[in-house]
């Protein structure tokens, strides 16, 4: 009788175990094209645990695009690189800005006169939550003035001022890739020459001004770095590794570009409409959580975003109006096969905005 029992557990141990790797065999030839395509290679433990990972996210993009088909949401969503990642761990890896900045003292930094449209007035942020929501309600109206900003359209990609999408690869420097854009954005601007600069160059330098390499920084810090060490290197002379260095390797003999200060922009959709309009690209931090990883087309909007838990830096390079809606048009860091080519479409002038508006800044050149 005990061996009877003894028998039946290790059985019950092996047949539970064995459920445990059990896979749809249909999605066999799609995840080997997968493994191919991203140069996947694992142990064969490994491998067990990835393709469970991956399995999961398979199902919850084919549950995603057929409730999109039922009219349940605004954007279509598919598997990229990230397919073998759980939600923690892209995060960790990928979404590199801190949202709780330790010091405001640099919040603008600028020789000239602020110009009140898009200086931040640092005022309590649950009075700009209720400005923010009242612009906002204002924003989605039908009649509006004619001067209104953000009922006109901006492309700067398409005035030749914004350099092609880049891939941070597995280090959280996003906050990098978004204040270079910005830099990028307005030396063209002034000067006509567009040129790629080094987001390395702020991964390995900016630890001194508060950011933390490929554990996350802020954009404000990388332009206080880029303003008083006057001048970044051109990612040709200081290339992007997407690894941490101990080492600055600037060259200050080959300055590619410089600023000469930085302005927060009023936390409000108007504001950043108003600044991106004005003065070009911006960064612009967002909750990059949820499907936000997945996207693929259509104006993204989610009902479940966080507006104050951002943890993602981007630059805005525009915004348009579709039908009754508009969005803003946003440049990510995660290469041109995430997304609709390395862009995202998100939903302008919603309350949940994924807190697009709350840290917005742009450089001075």
């Amino acid at each position: 009788m005990k061996l009877s029992l003894f028998l039946g557990c290790v059985l019950l141990s092996i047949l539970v175990a064995a459920s445990r790797h059990t896979f749809d065999s249909r999605l066999d030839e799609d995840w080997k094209i997968w493994k191919s395509q991203h140069e996947k290679q694992y142990t064969e433990e490994e491998e067990t645990h990835r393709r469970s990972i991956w399995e999961d996210n398979v199902r919850y993009i084919e549950q995603h695009n057929q409730e999109y088909s039922m009219g349940k949401h605004t954007f279509t969503v598919g598997m990229n690189e990230f397919g073998d990642l759980t939600d923690k761990e892209f995060n960790e890896r990928m979404n590199g800005f801190l949202p709780i900045k330790p010091d405001n003292s640099t919040e603008e930094v600028d020789g000239d006169e602020l110009d009140e449209d898009v200086e931040s007035d640092g005022g309590d942020d649950e009075l700009e939550d209720v400005e923010n929501d009242r612009v906002d309600d204002k924003f989605n109206e039908d009649e509006g003035s004619d001067d209104d900003v953000t009922r006109l359209a901006i492309d700067w990609r398409r005035k030749g001022c914004v350099t092609p999408v880049k891939s941070q690869g597995s280090c959280g420097s996003c906050w990098a890739f978004s204040a270079v854009g910005a830099i990028e954005a307005q030396w063209y601007r002034k000067t006509g020459n567009l040129i790629p600069l080094s987001e390395q160059n702020l991964v390995d330098c900016t630890r001194p001004y508060g950011n933390h390499g490929c554990q996350g920084g802020w954009m404000s810090y990388a332009f206080e770095y880029v303003l008083r060490n006057k001048g970044i290197n051109a990612d040709q002379d200081y290339p992007y590794t997407g690894q941490d260095y101990q080492t600055c390797n600037f060259q200050r003999t080959r300055v590619a570009a410089r600023i000469r200060g930085y302005r927060r922009v009023q936390r409000c959709t108007q504001c950043l409409a108003k600044a991106v309009r004005r003065n070009g690209p911006i960064s612009v931090a967002i909750d990059a959580g949820g499907p936000f990883r997945w996207y693929k087309r259509g104006i993204y909007r989610n009902p479940n975003c966080n507006n104050h838990g951002v943890n993602h830096a981007v630059l805005v390079v525009g915004y348009e109006r579709q039908g009754r809606g508009s969005f803003w048009l946003v440049k990510n860091s995660w290469g041109t096969d995430w997304g609709d080519q390395g862009y995202i479409k998100m939903a302008m002038g919603v309350r949940r905005n994924c807190g697009i508006t709350r840290h917005a800044v742009y450089p001075i050149v």
